[in-house]
């Protein structure tokens, strides 16, 4: 019998959760993109889905949720049931921050699921460094914040991958609790 799984991935808007999961997902994404009328672009309303098969059979199913604020009610739908999540920030738009500290309250309040924090556009030169970031969040040590080109698979898969160990090291401490 193959194992499903579900991964989260949130973060502010045009952070590059669609694109982060387009590029791993072995599916055509599942996405509900809508243009904006007050600007260029698009922005997700509800989710993305995208799935990974692992060489085991097991399957890790892939969410993105909406980065405005306006369909934050989706993230507690979307966050039922999940192994872990990734949160994706724009390197290069300090201002973003503040909303990234947002989302990880809101998600810790909701789920004891361990994260990691990615900072997309790490390749601009103006991005901020890991330990940059990790001020601006007020995160722990034992948070990995790393860097991704979320249009490179090496990189996202390395994302999900570092989360993956995260999720390992939660459920033994959970099951060797004295």
């Amino acid at each position: 019998m193959n194992n499903k799984f579900k991964i989260l991935v949130t973060g502010p808007y045009n952070s590059g959760k669609t694109t982060f999961i387009g590029t791993i997902s072995e599916i055509q994404v599942v996405s509900t993109e809508k243009k904006l009328r007050s600007a260029q672009g698009t922005t997700t309303v509800a989710m993305d889905y995208g799935r990974i098969t692992l060489s085991d059979g097991d399957v890790i199913h892939l969410y993105g949720t909406p980065g405005q604020e306006r369909f934050d009610f989706m993230w507690r739908i979307l966050s039922r049931g999940i192994l872990g999540y990734v949160v994706l920030v724009d390197g290069s738009d300090p201002g973003a921050f503040a909303q990234v500290s947002k989302i990880i309250d809101v998600f810790s309040k909701m789920t004891d699921a361990p994260y990691v924090l990615c900072l997309t556009r790490a390749d601009l030169r103006d991005c901020v460094s890991s330990e940059e970031a990790r001020r601006f969040i007020r995160a722990s040590a034992d948070v990995d914040i790393l860097e991704c080109n979320a249009k490179s698979r090496e990189d996202v898969r390395d994302v999900i991958v570092s989360l993956l160990e995260r999720v390992i090291e939660s459920m033994e401490a959970k099951c060797f609790v004295p």
